[in-house]
């Protein structure tokens, strides 16, 4: 594991201090999506970090207005969330089928295809290809795949230096950091942090720097400009590959990507091998739900589609590397599959109250958030009691808003309960904790109507105790429950006791369709104008 510092950065005793307050508070972890802590562990280091609560506060409503607005100028946004979960469904479909095809068409446009069955081998694909170059420095373009596969960290150890060039990504190697959001990397930092990571760590920073964006945004490019001039080789992930044609893609707003993949001799693309659509067609439906999505502009800036290659006009040769690392086992899973079909917009993210409350660190993988809920425990399969990846399904409040923005129309709150319910079944397996005695002993009285109904006379007793119609501390082990939540007191009259007194035969009497037509006409015609 990498050593990072983790207090503030150093300076001379007769220097000032350029910091503007910015610390890093993570390290880089051996397994990118297995940092190592629970989520309440890492909730619990997060939440007292209240300039980052305020920094990913102020981002996620920023993004979220812009994202309401461009959706809603959109009449046929609905139909085009349904294309897309239709094409999505395609491909988990006719996976191995389109990867053929993926493959055939790369490699007949001059392209050559690799296949990866980890992050290792995928790493071990990389470093090779650039050790054949006879090079140790490389430029790289946003990518979850390669945070996924840990692969900077692994690069440095085989002496290769990797260069971001996405100014969020930069901002987050500088600072020896790990991402908090899938679109967002920086989304944890503020103006000030990122001007004191830029004097502190860039090296060619101004040093009269100031905070103004334009003033950061022009020393990064200025930073990275000689880094493009002089790369001989450059490393993308993709955002689609098209199986018709085989085509890869890079959706970027700052340009970095554009860079990349025209001035290297050599580009290399690690592509998750769900990243497909069948058909170059299908691409329209993407362009418009993906910037719309991710940060709320009606297009991307640069999209960037290559295929094969081409004599004369940019890199002279392209690999592609295909990597399953987990995904073929998330397919047999008929529920929790849907996760594949995410593109990584991040909308899920930006309206989850939980994020942004606890932001992307405490989800310990590089994937946070809702999507990261449920992507991390299958890629990972670490739904065991002992791993701490099987407490992300529980990260939710399961409120089903990321359900409702996601573009692709994946129904993360079911694929979270159906990942809760595959937790505790392999948790049966192990030794019962509290929790699992404490809902044995109940199961008797839960599963009698007549001890119910003698329980909840005795629940009654909590409006004596209540204050505000609410409990808010109870002594151990009910505690466990009010130390993060109210507990509301019982309601005067209960559901059981409300039927009785209205219907004392029991019976709901029968309503005249007659009856039942003339009351639901002043709604139709209300409704109608």
């Amino acid at each position: 594991m990498t050593q990072t510092f983790l207090g503030m950065p150093a300076s001379a005793p007769d220097e000032q201090p350029h910091t503007g307050g910015w610390r890093t508070n993570v390290a880089v972890p051996q397994d990118t999506l297995r940092w190592g802590h629970t989520f309440p562990e890492g909730a619990h280091k997060t939440l007292a970090n209240t300039q980052m609560r305020r920094n990913l506060g102020h981002a996620t409503r920023t993004i979220r207005n812009k994202r309401q607005m461009r959706v809603d100028e959109m009449p046929d946004w609905e139909d085009l969330r349904n294309a897309a979960e239709a094409v999505k469904f395609e491909v988990a479909s006719r996976l191995p089928e389109l990867l053929e095809q993926f493959e055939a068409n790369v490699t007949a446009n001059g392209g050559i295809v690799h296949w990866a069955r980890d992050a290792a081998e995928a790493n071990q694909i990389v470093a090779d290809i650039i050790k054949s170059k006879g090079v140790d420095d490389v430029v790289k373009i946003k990518s979850m795949a390669t945070q996924e596969t840990n692969l900077n960290e692994y690069l440095a150890d085989e002496g290769i230096t990797a260069h971001e060039t996405d100014l969020a990504e930069m901002i987050v190697q500088l600072a020896d950091d790990m991402p908090s959001h899938i679109v967002v990397p920086a989304i944890h930092r503020n103006r000030s942090e990122v001007r004191g990571i830029f004097l502190d760590r860039m090296g060619d920073a101004p040093e009269n720097l100031s905070d103004n964006p334009q003033e950061l945004t022009a020393a990064a490019r200025a930073h990275l400009r000689r880094k493009f001039l002089h790369a001989k080789v450059a490393v993308s992930g993709t955002n689609m590959g098209v199986a018709e044609t085989g085509t890869v893609s890079i959706f970027e707003s700052e340009g970095n990507g554009r860079m990349c993949l025209t001035l290297p001799d050599t580009l290399i693309t690690l592509m998750g091998i769900e990243k497909l659509v069948p058909r170059f067609q299908d691409v329209e439906i993407f362009t418009q739900l993906l910037p719309r999505s991710a940060t709320g502009e009606r297009m991307n800036p640069y999209t960037s589609m290559w295929t094969g290659v081409t004599p004369g006009d940019g890199p002279q040769e392209f690999h592609l590397i295909l990597m399953d690392n987990g995904r073929t086992k998330v397919l047999t899973d008929p529920i929790g599959r849907q996760a594949l079909a995410c593109i990584r917009c991040g909308s899920c993210m930006n309206i989850c109250p939980v994020y942004q409350h606890t932001g992307g660190h405490a989800y310990g993988s590089v994937y946070p958030g809702p999507i990261g809920s449920i992507l991390t425990p299958q890629l990972t399969q670490g739904l065991d009691d002992d791993d701490p990846v099987h407490t992300l399904p529980f990260a939710s409040s399961l409120c089903g808003a990321c359900g409702e923005v996601c573009p692709v129309k994946i129904d993360i709150p079911t694929i979270l309960i159906h990942l809760r319910a595959r937790s505790v079944d392999v948790k049966r397996r192990l030794v019962p904790d509290m929790w699992d005695v404490a809902m044995n002993a109940t199961t008797p009285i839960m599963s009698n109507g007549k001890a119910w109904l003698a329980a909840t006379e005795g629940v009654k007793a909590t409006r004596l105790i209540g204050h505000d119609g609410r409990i808010g501390a109870l002594p151990f082990p009910a505690s466990l429950w009010t130390r993060s939540r109210d507990l509301p007191i019982a309601p005067k009259e209960s559901l059981r006791h409300w039927w009785k007194r209205t219907h004392p035969d029991g019976v709901t009497p029968a309503r005249p369709a007659t009856d039942a037509v003339d009351a639901a006409q002043p709604a139709a015609t209300e409704e109608n104008r």
